[in-house]
């Protein structure tokens, strides 16, 4: 049986009259869509309308919950408590789903935003409370979150669906984990070092990490950053990058 792989992105990340990211552009090459639910990105309007874009191309449609930091787009740490983590992730899932309900459409995954998606990787506490509200809310429900991370045995031990992301787009630590987006080359700019690092994944089941040395890694989705400039062009070498192994694109099918 040919092996399915999901692209994911993260999408519906404007706010008002501010616009992010070539969303359109974007749906017609990825299968899963991760939209903002208001707190790092994202309103009403912006959420609707980015549910509706997904559903006219058959992506797969999920929450992309954040800690509570619209100034600094999710993207600054916070001292959130559990419980606090807890509130936030269904509360902003829940909000999301009423879009989704309202269009006769259903849910399929969650994916954490952000620095909460980065605390949950290695923070056991974290990551329970984020599977705790996913479960809470929907046990059928994906868990989207890095491969090997704290977050897929919180996942696992509720017994959630839990998808295995790695990242196109970005450069890995030794042990694991993302590079610090403040650190030189965290971010890859060119796509023949996306198509590389896709490859290299796919194929010897490795990546090589921002201080040369490789370590295994193997995943179910590849993450594609909306907002960034060649967000487009990425997706599209990601694409290729997969289809060029005899694989097929597509979204994990819910259990």
């Amino acid at each position: 049986m040919t092996r399915t792989i999901d692209i994911n992105c993260d999408l519906g990340e404007g706010f008002g009259v501010w616009t992010l990211g070539a969303d359109a552009e974007l749906m017609s090459l990825v299968s899963s869509a991760n939209i903002a639910c208001g707190l790092h990105a994202g309103d009403p309007g912006t959420m609707r309308r980015t549910v509706l874009l997904a559903a006219a191309h058959g992506v797969a449609i999920g929450a992309h919950p954040s800690y509570p930091d619209l100034s600094g787009f999710g993207r600054r740490a916070m001292a959130l408590t559990a419980d606090e983590v807890y509130e936030t992730v269904l509360y902003q899932t829940g909000a999301l789903a009423a879009m989704v309900r309202s269009e006769g459409l259903s849910l399929h995954h969650v994916k954490p935003h952000g620095a909460l998606y980065n605390r949950a990787a290695g923070d056991g506490a974290t990551a329970e409370a984020i599977a705790e509200a996913v479960f809470r809310y929907d046990p059928s429900l994906w868990l989207y979150g890095l491969a090997g991370s704290a977050m897929e045995v919180a996942a696992l031990r509720r017994g959630l669906s839990f998808c295995r992301e790695v990242f196109a787009d970005r450069r890995y630590l030794s042990d694991g984990t993302l590079m610090p987006r403040g650190l030189s080359g965290a971010v890859l700019e060119g796509v023949e070092q996306v198509s590389a690092q896709v490859a290299g994944i796919l194929g010897a089941g490795k990546v090589v990490c921002g201080d040369g040395r490789e370590i295994a890694m193997d995943g179910d989705t590849f993450c594609v950053h909306g907002d960034g400039v060649h967000a487009p062009a990425f997706a599209a070498a990601v694409r290729r990058a997969i289809e060029a192994t005899g694989m097929s694109v597509g979204y994990l099918e819910r259990t």
